[in-house]
């Protein structure tokens, strides 16, 4: 075989290989978008609306945090452990009747000890620890978010204040809830169809009438 030829089927078989690597890339990225969209869920949303739309920068912000703590597992609550937590939540709700800026407050403490509890980064890195849950608990991290910002005065003041702070606490009840259960595991952003069955079970309602109901918008 001559010299020519070989660096002829040199140069084809390294074509033949940029080619398939292309090919391979451009199925890559679409996939990784969908897994990622669908783990996140509206997570996935807000993150792109806050990179401006850059849907490569979002999927690429995302993708860091399913790396950093997409492995992480949680640590079972004691008993008491729960109790405590459970009881200082209802606590944190009935307060919310005379005193809903410390109700929030209150949540948010709450909501970072728990997460720590859980074994999940400090709550005195909140975004770290935001990352973290959003991973894990992307369905229902929002209230999380919702009652922090609260709870520092961000849309807490002037007309529906108070219904914007109801609005937060009723969103974080929902994390709370799947952070302080007794099924444990990584939950991978479980969407909201997976708590069907336990939402179609009787339980007792631990919600204040302050949070069951609207207020009326402050004026």
């Amino acid at each position: 075989m001559s010299t020519g030829v070989i660096i002829a089927l040199i140069v084809i078989v390294a074509a033949v290989l940029i080619v398939a690597a292309v090919l391979t890339l451009r199925a890559r990225g679409p996939q990784r978008g969908g897994s990622l969209k669908r783990r996140f869920g509206p997570e996935y949303d807000r993150t792109v609306a806050r990179h401006d739309g850059d849907t490569e920068a979002a999927e690429r912000e995302l993708a860091e945090r399913v790396e950093r703590h997409g492995s992480l597992r949680t640590r079972t609550l004691e008993p008491a452990e729960r109790d405590r937590f459970e009881a200082r939540w209802t606590a944190a709700q009935e307060r919310f009747v005379d005193s809903p800026r410390e109700a929030v407050a209150e949540a948010d403490r709450l909501l970072s000890e728990l997460a720590g509890a859980r074994g999940f980064p400090d709550g005195g890195q909140y975004e770290e620890q935001l990352a973290a849950l959003s991973v894990h608990h992307a369905h229902h991290v929002d209230g999380y978010r919702r009652v922090h910002h609260a709870a520092h005065g961000e849309h807490a003041d002037g007309a529906g204040g108070t219904e914007r702070m109801r609005e937060a606490m009723v969103e974080a009840r929902t994390l709370f809830e799947h952070l302080v259960r007794e099924d444990r595991g990584d939950h991978r952003g479980t969407p909201p169809h997976a708590d069907r069955d336990q939402q179609a079970r009787p339980r007792k309602s631990h919600q204040p009438f302050a949070l069951n109901r609207r207020h009326p918008k402050e004026s």
